[in-house]
């Protein structure tokens, strides 16, 4: 449009001795097509102006949508929010969600009062970020007399709850005892405030007794009658329950199960000292019909000392994949052992780095991460 005004303005001057009535045609021609050209390029212009804002305003809209699903992606790929609650289904243990069999791996925390440091939320990134853990168990410390050790540790404990909460993972609250049958009423009452405070998340799982030792299966099982109705106030999350000799009577339990819905039981090794006989006690307990939860293993003797042995780790293993197992290694701390997973500062050891390998090999592909 520009360049048609230009060339008629130059006729016009090329043509000077035409008449004035037709040079006053033409310079109105000329001032009408000035005009026209100029309406037109405003026009578009307006029209060009308003495409980029509704261009912006799209592009806008779909980083706003692509924000929101990939915050939508983020938390749903996570083992909690895939599977949901875990619920007991005969000898199996489920997600609520899936009706599927659930199989989680992940690292136990170290005694509370002994490794506080460790109880944090950072440590917990850590083991969900670097270790792959799907699961993460807190060990409260409780003297044999069914006390706790070290109250000030509750709110450690909390911390790690939280987090665990937070990024999407399971957590155990372990009462870490040899002897809680000895006392009930302080495990009546922390149970019960935690089930209140977090027993509707489906994060959560109860370990009512750790590792009753010399004891008979009767004592046990009287003692988590009275410990599972307080949490039952609140809550029908997971409860697991130990069993005599170190949480490797299982049989015990299985021929006389706690009365109760929704109730696991702790299956612990260490593949330093058991071997196929305590395989051979668990299979025949799934026969009977109770789920097993190994809260506590590791690739050492039971002692929690001595080096690695390999080839029995690989057996359980095995073993667990059969069965889908889910199970937490004891655990994270420095101290001067084989079953720490840390040398001092935080550095891994070499027990830490073959239960990375394991955890991962685990996890990776883990059917929530939608592999």
């Amino acid at each position: 449009m520009k360049k048609a005004v230009i060339l008629l303005l130059m006729c016009a001057m090329l043509t000077g001795c035409e008449t004035g009535a037709a040079s006053d045609v033409s310079v109105q021609t000329t001032e009408q097509i000035t005009v026209t050209a100029a309406e037109t390029i405003s026009i578009a212009d307006e029209a060009s102006a308003e495409a980029t804002q509704k261009a912006t305003e799209i592009s806008a809209e779909e980083t706003t949508k692509t924000t929101e699903v990939s915050e939508t992606e983020k938390t749903e790929s996570t083992p909690v929010a895939y599977y949901g609650e875990i619920i007991t289904d005969g000898n199996k243990l489920v997600g609520k969600n899936t009706g599927e069999t659930v199989r989680v791996t992940g690292m136990s925390f170290f005694w509370s009062n002994w490794s506080q440091k460790y109880y944090t939320a950072d440590y917990v990134d850590y083991l969900v970020d670097d270790y792959n853990c799907e699961i993460v168990r807190c060990s409260y410390g409780v003297q044999d007399n069914g006390v706790p050790h070290d109250k000030s540790c509750e709110p450690l404990i909390e911390d790690v709850i939280e987090q665990a909460i937070e990024r999407g993972v399971y957590v155990i609250v372990d009462w870490h005892s040899h002897g809680a049958h000895n006392n009930p009423d302080e495990a009546i009452a922390y149970f019960e405030q935690l089930a209140e405070k977090y027993g509707s998340y489906d994060n959560v799982i109860f370990e009512i007794y750790n590792e009753p030792t010399q004891v008979s299966w009767d004592t046990v099982k009287a003692y988590a009658e009275k410990v599972i109705p307080a949490i039952r106030k609140y809550s029908d999350n997971l409860v697991i329950v130990g069993s005599p000799t170190w949480s490797q009577d299982v049989l015990l339990a299985a021929d006389n199960p706690v009365n109760g819905e929704n109730i696991a039981y702790t299956l612990h090794f260490y593949a330093g000292t058991h071997k196929q006989w305590l395989r051979d006690n668990a299979d025949k307990a799934l026969e009977k019909g109770i789920p097993l939860f190994v809260t506590e293993w590791g690739s050492v003797n039971a002692d929690g000392n001595g080096s690695i042995d390999r080839t029995s780790t690989e057996e359980w293993f095995e073993w667990m994949d059969k069965n889908n197992i889910s199970s937490c290694n004891w655990a994270v701390n420095d101290k001067d052992e084989g079953s720490s997973i840390f040398k001092q500062d935080s550095i891994l050891s070499e027990t830490g780095k073959y239960i990375m390998e394991l955890i991962r090999e685990r996890t990776e592909n883990a059917e929530w991460r939608g592999n």
